[in-house]
């Protein structure tokens, strides 16, 4: 199983030792072609707007909408989630806008407001220690996304099918379970394709 790390800016190398720690192959993606040899993708945490111009610029996002048409799993931590959300409060437009969730950036404070909370993330895993840095939350989710967790009553987890989100940073911890999670879901989905 090949799980590819969008490679343009954020915390690449902690999720591909997270990929590996959960038994799967890793792959830093800098090519939009390298992207039709993944299982699945994770877009890790950055600055979205520094990120979608890479993305821009590289010319990722035709290849970034089909993989996501071919039914194969994203997992979007903090910036990546921004750029899953179908919608962003304060902007006209989505980013690959596939995940049906409004999302708000920043909604925790500024870099300095960064913290660290236990959450218990349903059905993957309980007392998890969030890095929350620049976080956004999901303000709405659409009625097919299952909420995952929450913090001080705002969603800070979430999935709809292929897609997975998450406001903080998972890979900066030595806790694999949210990575293992979406490891699994990729074998789902791989299995479900073979059918």
């Amino acid at each position: 199983m090949k799980i590819g790390v969008l490679g343009l800016q954020g915390a690449v190398r902690e999720h591909v030792r997270s990929i590996m720690a959960s038994g799967a192959e890793a792959y830093v993606i800098k090519w939009p072609e390298e992207l039709k040899e993944m299982d699945g993708l994770i877009i890790p945490g950055g600055e979205s707007t520094t990120m979608r111009k890479l993305i821009d610029k590289y010319g990722f996002m035709p290849e970034l909408k089909k993989f996501a048409e071919a039914g194969k799993p994203m997992y979007g931590t903090c910036a990546g989630l921004i750029l899953l959300a179908k919608r962003v409060v304060g902007y006209n437009e989505p980013h690959i806008g596939v995940m049906d969730v409004t999302v708000e950036r920043n909604s925790f404070g500024r870099q300095k407001e960064s913290f660290e909370t236990e959450l218990d993330i349903n059905g993957v895993t309980e007392n998890f220690a969030a890095v929350f840095i620049r976080a956004p939350h999901i303000v709405e989710a659409g009625e097919n996304v299952e909420i995952l967790a929450k913090h001080e009553g705002r969603i800070v987890a979430a999935r709809e099918g292929q897609f997975l989100g998450c406001s903080f940073h998972p890979e900066l911890t030595d806790d694999h379970s949210i990575t293992a999670y979406f490891v699994r879901m990729v074998a789902e989905a791989k299995e479900k394709a073979l059918v």
